[in-house]
Order: C-alpha cells, then structure tokens, then sequence
C-alpha cells in the first residue's frame, strides 16, 4: 500500500490530541483559488452547512447495468472513513447522518444497480487492507488511484482530484513545484494517504541537494491538521485539491497554492473482483443522465469532473 514510515523524521499526532474540526468552519476566508477549477468550491464554502440537498433518490435502477452484477448479489457492505471536511464525509448535527460526496456517489451508484447498502465507518489506514480479507465489499474514501494501490486493489473512477498545498497567508511560497521547496519546513498531512507516501519517498531530495530535510507531521483528523498551520506548528498543509480548496475558503488567514498531482478517484475493491464492470456502467449512467453533474455541484468540485468512468487506469503521470 504506502511506503513504510520513516519513524526519524515522522512526527504522528494520536487522535487524542486533536482539535475539533469545527475549529475552522466559523468563518469564510478568501484565499481560494476562484480559478475555473476552484470557482464552484468558493461557491460551495459560501455557507459553514454541510450541504444537504437531495440529489440522488430520484435515481432509478438500470436493467442493463444491474445484469452486469454477479449472479445472486443484492446488496453490499461499504466501507467510508469518516471525520473529514466537505466534501469529504462527515456527520450532520444529528450525529448519526453520514454526508459528503462520496456518499453521494456510493448511494447513486447502488440505486442504479438496484442494490442494498450497509454502510460501516472505518479508519482510512483500515479499508484497503480489509477489502482484501473480505471484510468489506467496497471501500469509499477518496482513494486515489496509484501504481501501488492498483498492485493490490481494483478501482472504478468516478472523479479527479490529486494532491495539492496550502499555506499561511504570510508564507513566502506562492506554489510548489518541486518538493525541494519544502526542505527545512514542517509539512502537515493525514496518515495512511498517498500524501504521506508521496512525502516520505522524496525526503531525500533534501539531503540530495545538501539542505535540511523537510519534516512530515501526520494526523488521524482534519481539524488538527489545519490547527497545527495556524499555530505555526506546521509551515504547509499537503492534502486533497477539493479538501484544500473547500477548507481556505472557510477560513482567514490561509491560502490555497496549487495543484502539484492529479490522480484518478475509485471506488475500491479487492483485486480480481467481478464488481466493477456494473459500477463502472452504473458511473456512465450517472454521468448520462445528469445526475453526476447535479452531484458535482453540490459539493463544488465540478473542476474535478470525468468524462467516463475506468477500471483501474494506470496512475496519471505529469
């Protein structure tokens, strides 16, 4: 899955320790991008409320993308993490209602190909590996699709998104191009993603280049991540291009600094399934009748449209 962690520079930040997310959802900043890609985040984040409109139970089922399905399968288990910030999935004030647009793609999907859900909140570390054991049917997280993951893990597109940075306001960099940039600094991310992965198998260009290495923060929770940029434990945020675009534009004081690699988004799956050819045509569907693009509205993030959906593409190179 991800490179092990190089225990000498990792700094890890236990839940424990956290601060709760709504830390930065009390006010609108203005430093995203109101590029094309970011214009509908910014239009997106104009309210702290998780957004809420229904945009999926006027779905039907699709005969011809249900017979695709293995023989005798009408429902599955899924596995979501939770805790994350729009449009990642998150909890309404109820505490038990999952939202995020993960969500809403998992239940359009499992509309049009007539299927019964049961959704289970895991660890993000937790799915991929439990996908394998049979413990979950699918796994829905934002995962993105890379050389790595597809070794072990099936996957059907349903979005881009990739990585990106954000800074403080007063922070010198303006993008970063190159992880050379970031040597000397403190780099905040979540544990367990591709951002960590990505971090710890370029920490020698630092080194390389006679600088001091930069140091990789990680965190089990969104909240203590962006706390620790606007405390200055942290110098810049390395996460998801829709997470970082949504989160400055609810907060003063940060900035979002550019997209550094696109990667494809999946439902995930254990390799060798015979799954995917229905969510495939299901995703397709979705896009057809519009549905997709209602979804993508949504949530803000219509810069990260698909035209079709693929199973297991090879990782984007750029």
């Amino acid at each position: 899955m991800r490179t092990p962690p190089r225990s000498r520079k990792r700094v890890y930040y236990p839940f424990a320790l956290i601060t709760s997310v709504t830390l930065f959802l009390t006010a609108c900043g203005s430093g995203a991008d109101d590029t094309a890609a970011g214009g509908t985040a910014r239009a997106a984040a104009e309210s702290d409320a998780i957004p809420t409109q229904d945009v999926v139970s006027t779905v039907g089922k699709d005969p011809a993308a249900a017979a695709l399905l293995p023989s005798g399968v009408t429902g599955l288990t899924v596995a979501v993490s939770v805790g994350g910030t729009p449009p990642g999935t998150s909890l309404l004030d109820d505490g038990r209602t999952l939202a995020g647009q993960d969500i809403d793609f998992t239940r359009a999907v499992a509309r049009v190909l007539g299927l019964d859900l049961r959704t289970e909140q895991a660890g993000f570390e937790a799915i991929l590996p439990a996908l394998d054991s049979g413990k979950y049917d699918v796994g829905v997280s934002n995962f993105g699709v890379t050389t790595e993951r597809l070794k072990t893990i099936d996957f059907v597109t349903y979005i881009n998104d990739g990585q990106g940075f954000a800074a403080r306001a007063d922070s010198e960099l303006s993008e970063v191009t190159d992880l050379k940039q970031l040597c000397g600094l403190n780099v905040a991310t979540s544990a367990g993603t591709t951002f960590e992965a990505t971090l710890e198998d370029n920490e020698h260009v630092c080194t390389d280049a006679g600088e001091k290495a930069y140091t990789v923060q990680t965190y089990s929770e969104q909240g203590a991540l962006w706390s620790s940029l606007q405390q200055g434990r942290a110098d810049v945020v390395m996460s998801t291009i829709n997470g970082l675009r949504y989160a400055v534009a609810h907060q003063d004081g940060v900035k979002f600094l550019n997209e550094f690699h696109r990667l494809d988004v999946g439902f995930a799956f254990k390799k060798g399934t015979k799954l995917a050819p229905a969510f495939q045509a299901a995703v397709d569907r979705l896009i057809a009748d519009g549905t997709y693009a209602r979804i993508l509205e949504k949530w803000g993030t219509t810069g990260s449209a698909i035209e079709k959906s693929q199973i297991s593409p090879p990782e984007h190179e750029d």
